[in-house]
């Protein structure tokens, strides 16, 4: 009849045609693009021959601010769980409020400009040996609000280091942490979980140890126990409230500063 010869002619016409546009979308069809921050990759469609695809990270001056040898990387979005990659120039870094949850080694090698480090309110719990050591400018290291265990090991020239509000313990702290540290200036280990007072170097103008756990402290831990005519002038201020020892116990355990710990104490 009219009607099947009609759908036979359409069939005839439109079927390799449609074969043909098929094979070519299957061939033109392009991989899904998934890129995470920090290890920016794209994964193709299963089935596809080639590998995933590794692409540069994002430039840290695009996620970050940078000015003039500053680096502001506070509370990015998408959260930030490691340190960026920094220009060479950067003196100042202040990576506050972020999810940075380990400093390796690699983070700040070569950056001999380096003077200030802030980490404040990050997730830190591991911190890989040498990963500040060798930085000859850091003048400040501001590692509070982490959750750190032990104190890293700190380069000779620091002035102030500040590991307030962390887990820190007594067997986290070697005894030359901070001693051999000549130009220390300021200590901040308040809120941590230390048993003892750390020793302490010449050169300290201010100690902060308040909430932690120190139940005793000796005539040897400010002054020098067989030395009366010792004087610490440069310790300014000390601060021990908040720990389970009577200070009234160890009344000459502060002959030799200038002024008593501050605080409140019962």
């Amino acid at each position: 009849t009219m009607m099947q010869l009609r759908t036979l002619i359409l069939t005839s016409v439109m079927l390799p045609w449609m074969l043909s546009s098929a094979a070519k979308e299957k061939h033109m069809r392009k991989p899904k693009v998934k890129i995470s921050l920090g290890e920016t990759k794209f994964s193709v469609n299963k089935g596809d021959e080639n590998p995933p695809v590794a692409f540069p990270e994002l430039p840290t001056c695009l996620l970050c601010v940078c000015l003039s040898g500053s680096v502001y990387c506070e509370e990015v979005t998408p959260e930030m769980s490691a340190v960026p990659a920094l220009p060479k120039e950067t003196a100042y870094l202040y990576a506050r409020f972020n999810k940075i949850r380990r400093i390796r080694h690699r983070d700040f090698a070569d950056m001999a400009t380096l003077k200030r480090i802030d980490l404040t309110g990050n997730l830190i719990s591991e911190i890989e040996d040498g990963a500040f050591a060798k930085l000859p400018h850091l003048e400040e290291l501001n590692l509070s609000e982490n959750r750190l265990t032990k104190v890293p090991a700190l380069p000779a020239k620091l002035l102030s280091f500040n590991a307030n509000f962390n887990q820190l313990r007594a067997q986290g702290v070697k005894p030359a942490a901070f001693r051999k540290l000549t130009r220390l200036t300021y200590l901040y280990l308040g809120n941590n979980e230390l048993t003892a007072v750390p020793q302490l170097p010449e050169s300290l103008h201010v100690v902060h140890l308040h909430n932690n756990n120190i139940w005793t402290i000796t005539d040897e831990t400010f002054c020098k126990g067989n030395s009366s005519h010792y004087i610490r002038s440069n310790m300014e201020e000390v601060r021990l409230d908040g720990n389970p020892v009577a200070l009234s116990m160890h009344p000459d355990s502060f002959i030799c500063l200038p002024s008593l710990p501050i605080g409140w104490y019962d």
